[in-house]
């Protein structure tokens, strides 16, 4: 991994309706990290990537982006699924091309340029075949890998990615972070927001645990202390970890 920090955030508190959802979090993620965000319902995640994004204004502190420059598209936030419209009649190809709204002028529509980008970030998350299918008609884990590809399309150097697991299969998870660790290794950051505890040091370079605040953050053998799990868990935590080879020390 990079040591130079692609996202810095210090002190930030967010507040909504006088209720703070994030209470002081700091921490740093260095470019070409694949992070897991973890942490119970309610515990500020969707904060934290509405924050990130620019969605939320944060009531204090301060969050730094670098080697972003102006490029517009140069962040991508794929939401949680409930909160997008399925009923807008968009097929694969459709939603990726969204990806290169900012370079393609309304006036003459997309060149055979830009539909070359397109075929190529869709054949990397190989969906090229599925290509004229309604995104209403495809799974849950190709439904995440087409957010993925728009976010090829868009260039995108940090990708938010929020309960891209929920409602997927294990096998298409599987295929989901084989493309997420690909665009890692080619010094982008992903951020993963999940619920899923299971297989995390084979999925993540490093974990971040909140629950409002920062509880923990770094390599999951080392943040995921019994200590830990149950701040965000409670005794549910630990009777997981117990039951599936998290040791004292988070190692499974």
């Amino acid at each position: 991994m990079n040591s130079e920090p692609g996202i810095a955030i210090r002190d930030v508190v967010v507040e909504h309706d006088g209720f703070q959802a994030l209470e002081d979090v700091t921490f740093a993620v260095p470019s070409g990290t694949l992070m897991g965000v973890l942490g119970p319902n309610g515990a500020g995640k969707s904060t934290l990537f509405d924050a990130i994004a620019g969605v939320h204004p944060i009531t204090s502190g301060q969050i730094t982006l670098s080697g972003m420059g102006q490029r517009r598209g140069a962040l991508a936030y794929v939401p949680q699924r409930d909160s997008i419209n399925w009923s807008f009649p968009a097929t694969a190809l459709d939603v990726v091309m969204m990806g290169l709204s900012g370079r393609v002028a309304w006036y003459r529509g997309p060149s055979k340029h830009d539909r070359e980008i397109a075929r190529s970030c869709l054949e990397r998350v190989r969906l090229w075949e599925r290509r004229g299918a309604l995104m209403t008609e495809l799974s849950g884990g190709q439904r995440q890998r087409v957010f993925i590809a728009r976010a090829l399309a868009q260039d995108a150097r940090i990708i938010l990615l929020d309960e891209a697991f929920s409602g997927v299969d294990v096998a298409a998870q599987e295929g989901i972070v084989r493309v997420l660790q690909s665009l890692r290794d080619e010094g982008r950051i992903v951020l993963l927001a999940t619920h899923d505890l299971t297989n995390l040091a084979e999925r993540f370079d490093q974990v971040l645990c909140i629950n409002r605040h920062v509880c923990a953050c770094g390599p999951p053998e080392e943040a995921f202390t019994p200590e830990v799990l149950e701040e965000l868990y409670g005794s549910h935590g630990v009777e997981f970890a117990q039951g599936n080879g998290l040791a004292a020390g988070g190692r499974q």
